[in-house]
Protein backbone atom coordinates (compact mmCIF):
# COMPACT_ATOMS: atom_id res chain seq x y z
CA UNK A 1 0.00 0.00 0.00
CA UNK A 2 1.73 3.31 -0.99
CA UNK A 3 0.85 6.19 0.72
CA UNK A 4 -1.40 9.07 -1.46
CA UNK A 5 -2.54 12.56 -0.41
CA UNK A 6 -4.96 13.74 1.72
CA UNK A 7 -7.93 15.23 -0.14
CA UNK A 8 -10.25 15.67 2.77
CA UNK A 9 -10.94 15.38 6.26
CA UNK A 10 -14.61 15.95 6.76
CA UNK A 11 -17.26 15.93 9.08
CA UNK A 12 -20.52 14.16 8.63
CA UNK A 13 -23.53 13.51 10.49
CA UNK A 14 -25.11 10.10 11.28
CA UNK A 15 -27.06 9.16 7.91
CA UNK A 16 -23.65 10.72 6.18
CA UNK A 17 -21.69 8.09 8.27
CA UNK A 18 -24.03 4.90 7.74
CA UNK A 19 -23.94 5.54 4.07
CA UNK A 20 -20.33 5.57 4.50
CA UNK A 21 -20.23 2.25 6.76
CA UNK A 22 -18.43 0.20 4.96
CA UNK A 23 -15.74 2.95 4.38
CA UNK A 24 -15.70 3.01 8.80
CA UNK A 25 -15.77 -0.94 8.37
CA UNK A 26 -12.92 -0.57 6.57
CA UNK A 27 -10.75 1.51 8.60
CA UNK A 28 -11.86 -0.07 11.82
CA UNK A 29 -11.35 -3.81 10.10
CA UNK A 30 -7.45 -2.93 9.15
CA UNK A 31 -6.65 -1.30 12.43
CA UNK A 32 -8.53 -3.31 14.94
CA UNK A 33 -7.39 -6.35 13.42
CA UNK A 34 -3.83 -5.42 14.47
CA UNK A 35 -2.27 -6.53 18.27
CA UNK A 36 -3.10 -5.60 20.89
CA UNK A 37 -6.55 -6.19 19.87
CA UNK A 38 -6.89 -8.93 17.32
CA UNK A 39 -10.11 -8.54 15.84
CA UNK A 40 -11.86 -11.20 13.31
CA UNK A 41 -14.22 -10.36 10.52
CA UNK A 42 -16.50 -11.74 13.09
CA UNK A 43 -15.63 -9.20 15.82
CA UNK A 44 -16.00 -6.39 13.18
CA UNK A 45 -18.79 -7.57 11.57
CA UNK A 46 -20.39 -7.57 15.50
CA UNK A 47 -18.94 -4.24 16.13
CA UNK A 48 -20.84 -2.53 12.97
CA UNK A 49 -24.15 -4.57 13.93
CA UNK A 50 -24.51 -1.64 16.74
CA UNK A 51 -22.99 1.20 14.26
CA UNK A 52 -26.36 2.21 12.70
CA UNK A 53 -27.93 2.43 15.87
CA UNK A 54 -25.27 4.18 17.40
CA UNK A 55 -25.57 6.69 14.22
CA UNK A 56 -29.15 7.59 14.73
CA UNK A 57 -28.67 9.74 17.72
CA UNK A 58 -29.07 13.11 17.16
CA UNK A 59 -26.21 14.41 18.50
CA UNK A 60 -23.53 11.05 16.63
CA UNK A 61 -20.85 13.05 14.77
CA UNK A 62 -18.00 11.26 12.92
CA UNK A 63 -15.06 12.27 10.56
CA UNK A 64 -13.45 10.82 8.12
CA UNK A 65 -10.15 10.77 6.57
CA UNK A 66 -9.81 10.06 2.62
CA UNK A 67 -6.82 9.79 0.37
CA UNK A 68 -7.35 12.09 -3.25
CA UNK A 69 -8.18 8.56 -4.78
CA UNK A 70 -11.07 8.59 -2.45
CA UNK A 71 -9.82 5.75 -0.22
CA UNK A 72 -10.54 5.96 3.58
CA UNK A 73 -7.53 5.83 6.03
CA UNK A 74 -8.69 7.14 9.20
CA UNK A 75 -11.81 8.23 11.37
CA UNK A 76 -13.61 8.84 14.54
CA UNK A 77 -17.25 8.96 15.73
CA UNK A 78 -19.21 9.16 19.08
CA UNK A 79 -21.75 10.94 20.83
CA UNK A 80 -22.80 12.72 23.97
CA UNK A 81 -23.44 10.26 27.10
CA UNK A 82 -26.82 10.16 27.74
CA UNK A 83 -28.67 9.29 31.54
CA UNK A 84 -29.33 5.55 30.63
CA UNK A 85 -25.70 5.23 29.43
CA UNK A 86 -23.79 2.03 31.21
CA UNK A 87 -19.94 3.24 29.89
CA UNK A 88 -19.75 3.89 33.89
CA UNK A 89 -21.48 0.54 35.27
CA UNK A 90 -18.29 -0.80 33.27
CA UNK A 91 -15.53 -0.04 35.15
CA UNK A 92 -14.07 -2.66 37.79
CA UNK A 93 -14.21 -0.20 40.05
CA UNK A 94 -16.94 2.32 40.87
CA UNK A 95 -16.31 6.32 40.50
CA UNK A 96 -18.56 8.85 42.38
CA UNK A 97 -22.06 9.35 41.74
CA UNK A 98 -21.04 12.93 40.86
CA UNK A 99 -18.42 11.63 38.21
CA UNK A 100 -20.98 9.59 36.55
CA UNK A 101 -24.09 11.76 36.22
CA UNK A 102 -25.35 12.55 32.57
CA UNK A 103 -27.75 14.28 31.34
CA UNK A 104 -27.01 13.99 27.45
CA UNK A 105 -24.98 17.13 26.89
CA UNK A 106 -21.63 16.51 29.83
CA UNK A 107 -19.91 14.08 28.45
CA UNK A 108 -18.80 13.31 24.58
CA UNK A 109 -18.15 9.48 24.84
CA UNK A 110 -15.37 8.83 21.71
CA UNK A 111 -16.63 5.36 20.61
CA UNK A 112 -13.96 5.15 18.28
CA UNK A 113 -10.76 6.89 16.64
CA UNK A 114 -8.73 5.02 14.26
CA UNK A 115 -5.85 5.81 11.59
CA UNK A 116 -4.50 2.62 8.68
CA UNK A 117 -1.11 1.93 9.50
CA UNK A 118 0.20 3.33 6.65
CA UNK A 119 -0.78 6.76 7.23
CA UNK A 120 0.28 7.07 11.06
CA UNK A 121 2.70 9.70 12.64
CA UNK A 122 1.50 12.63 10.15
CA UNK A 123 -0.99 14.16 12.88
CA UNK A 124 -4.09 12.87 11.18
CA UNK A 125 -5.03 11.25 14.33
CA UNK A 126 -4.77 14.77 16.03
CA UNK A 127 -6.87 16.90 13.76
CA UNK A 128 -9.61 14.14 13.65
CA UNK A 129 -10.06 14.35 17.41
CA UNK A 130 -9.73 17.98 16.88
CA UNK A 131 -13.08 18.29 14.49
CA UNK A 132 -14.83 16.02 16.27
CA UNK A 133 -14.97 17.59 18.85
CA UNK A 134 -15.07 21.28 17.30
CA UNK A 135 -18.37 22.93 18.71
CA UNK A 136 -19.43 19.51 20.77
CA UNK A 137 -20.14 21.52 24.15
CA UNK A 138 -19.61 19.24 26.64
CA UNK A 139 -17.48 19.76 29.82
CA UNK A 140 -15.48 16.38 29.06
CA UNK A 141 -15.09 13.13 26.77
CA UNK A 142 -14.74 9.96 27.78
CA UNK A 143 -12.79 6.90 25.67
CA UNK A 144 -11.65 3.61 26.75
CA UNK A 145 -8.42 2.26 25.25
CA UNK A 146 -6.27 -0.82 25.11
CA UNK A 147 -3.39 -0.18 27.58
CA UNK A 148 -1.13 -2.22 25.48
CA UNK A 149 -2.19 0.43 22.45
CA UNK A 150 0.85 2.56 23.76
CA UNK A 151 0.95 4.68 20.76
CA UNK A 152 -2.93 5.41 21.16
CA UNK A 153 -2.32 5.80 25.07
CA UNK A 154 0.35 7.81 24.76
CA UNK A 155 -1.40 10.30 22.12
CA UNK A 156 -4.62 10.62 24.49
CA UNK A 157 -2.38 11.67 27.53
CA UNK A 158 0.00 13.97 25.27
CA UNK A 159 -3.88 15.51 24.13
CA UNK A 160 -4.70 16.20 27.84
CA UNK A 161 -6.52 12.77 29.07
CA UNK A 162 -5.93 11.04 31.72
CA UNK A 163 -6.72 7.47 33.28
CA UNK A 164 -9.71 7.19 35.91
CA UNK A 165 -10.21 3.76 35.69
CA UNK A 166 -10.64 0.17 33.90
CA UNK A 167 -13.46 -1.54 32.29
CA UNK A 168 -13.70 -4.77 30.15
CA UNK A 169 -16.75 -3.13 27.62
CA UNK A 170 -17.10 -5.95 25.83
CA UNK A 171 -18.21 -7.85 29.03
CA UNK A 172 -16.57 -10.89 30.51
CA UNK A 173 -13.47 -12.55 28.95
CA UNK A 174 -12.27 -9.41 27.26
CA UNK A 175 -9.85 -7.42 27.30
CA UNK A 176 -9.05 -4.77 30.08
CA UNK A 177 -9.08 -1.39 28.46
CA UNK A 178 -8.17 2.28 30.82
CA UNK A 179 -10.88 4.52 30.80
CA UNK A 180 -9.61 7.89 30.15
CA UNK A 181 -10.92 11.51 30.72
CA UNK A 182 -10.07 14.76 29.22
CA UNK A 183 -11.96 18.06 30.70
CA UNK A 184 -12.50 20.74 28.40
CA UNK A 185 -13.51 22.96 30.71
Amino acid sequence: MTRQGIIAIGRVDGSAAVEAEEAFKLVYGDVFAEPPYGETADDVAAAFRRFPVQARHSTFRAVMARTSEGEPIAMAYGYPLGPETVWWDELTEPVPDDMRCEDGHRTFGLMELAVRGPWRGQGIARRLHEMLLDGIGAERVLLNVHPAAEAASAAYRAWGYRKIGEARPRGEGADLHDVMLLDLR
